[in-house]
């Protein structure tokens, strides 16, 4: 069951955002990367700390069989989804600014990015590359009008027919909007050693979500967009009574509004993958500044620092994956 915590300053009580995932055993199927469960090998214990600059996480990794296991290891990103307000289909690698590293017992190893379209839950990236279009869509109506500029008319036809694009026609030149999303999954070669633990690290630069002040304002709490925004985060009534606290004390004319949203996310239900559950858990989120608010979904949370919170689990199964939303106040010039 999800509880509330509220964090704001000094009191306590706990995105189409991004940050990252837990690793999972995966094999390349027909369709692209598939996560699978593993049998042998259990994720005795996970240590993850999140905050809008950097997220780290530790994993120790036994295998209880008798033999070695070599098996690709993955560990995907929140996928980057068509974003119907403005029209615009990812655009952007998230793999050119995670400034991703692994180690294995201490030592750095390689890993690969496997990037997908997908649309409706499907692979399509062979669909798209049949007319030559890749995974990351054109970065603007310009580039797109150029790319279909000599492409027959029975092909757009075909994309739009299959959902995969949307053309607006008018006076002027059409626009094209891309509508499948792209899922981003690090991927790496590993070997479990036989009756062995290991220990894996990864550390990574987010790549977070966010708004400008609006989404969170009293005058839009009834829409259902609004509602559905404040689940993600689980936000209730306290969250909100010590917000439009917050933001009294920081508004002036010129800025009726003066804040910002932060959106993490974090693939947490692919832990679930390995031999059981995962044996010890900690969580640690870190909201930047004593006065920024927070929200996410968890239990048991304990305030470890005036921006730290913790949470703690024993033979943790997740079954939901992990949104933060973190608010930032803008300071008069």
């Amino acid at each position: 069951m999800k509880q509330f915590i509220l964090v704001v300053l000094m009191v306590l009580g706990f995105g189409n955002g991004m940050a990252m995932a837990n690793d999972s055993e995966a094999e390349v199927a027909v369709g692209g990367l598939q996560l699978k469960q593993s049998s042998d090998i259990s994720l005795d214990k996970e240590e993850l700390f999140i905050s809008e600059d950097e997220v780290r996480v530790d994993y120790l990794f036994t295998n209880h069989g008798a033999k070695d296991v070599d098996t690709l290891v993955a560990f995907p990103l929140p996928d980057q989804i068509y974003n119907e307000e403005s029209g615009d289909g990812p655009t952007h690698r998230l793999s050119q600014d995670l400034e991703f590293k692994t180690t294995v017992d201490g030592k750095p190893i390689d890993y690969q990015i496997v990037e997908q379209a997908i649309l409706n839950g499907k692979d399509v990236t062979a669909r798209l590359a049949q007319d030559g279009l890749g995974v990351i869509a054109p970065e603007n109506n310009d580039t797109a009008i150029a790319f279909f500029k000599d492409k027959p008319k029975a092909m757009i036809d075909a994309l739009v027919k299959d959902g995969l694009i949307s053309v607006e026609k008018g006076s002027g030149d059409p626009y094209y909007s891309f509508l499948w999303g792209v899922r981003t999954t690090v991927t790496r070669q590993q070997v479990f050693p036989a009756g062995k633990t290991i220990a894996v690290h990864h550390v990574y630069k987010p790549v977070a979500g966010g708004s400008v002040g609006g989404n969170l304002s009293p005058e839009y709490r009834k829409e259902d967009w609004a509602k559905e925004h404040a689940a993600q985060y689980c936000i209730e009534d306290g969250w909100f009574k010590a917000f439009d606290k917050a933001v009294a004390k920081h508004a002036t004319k010129q800025t009726p509004a003066p804040y910002s949203e932060t959106w993490l996310g974090y693939v947490l239900k692919s832990g679930a993958n390995w031999q059981g559950p995962i044996k010890d858990f900690r969580l640690v989120v870190d909201k930047g500044k004593a006065e920024n608010l927070v929200s996410f979904c968890a239990e048991g949370v304990k305030k470890i620092s005036d921006t730290q919170f913790e949470v703690k689990k024993k033979d943790f199964e997740p079954k939901d994956d992990l949104n933060v939303l973190i608010v930032k106040w803008w300071k008069p010039e």
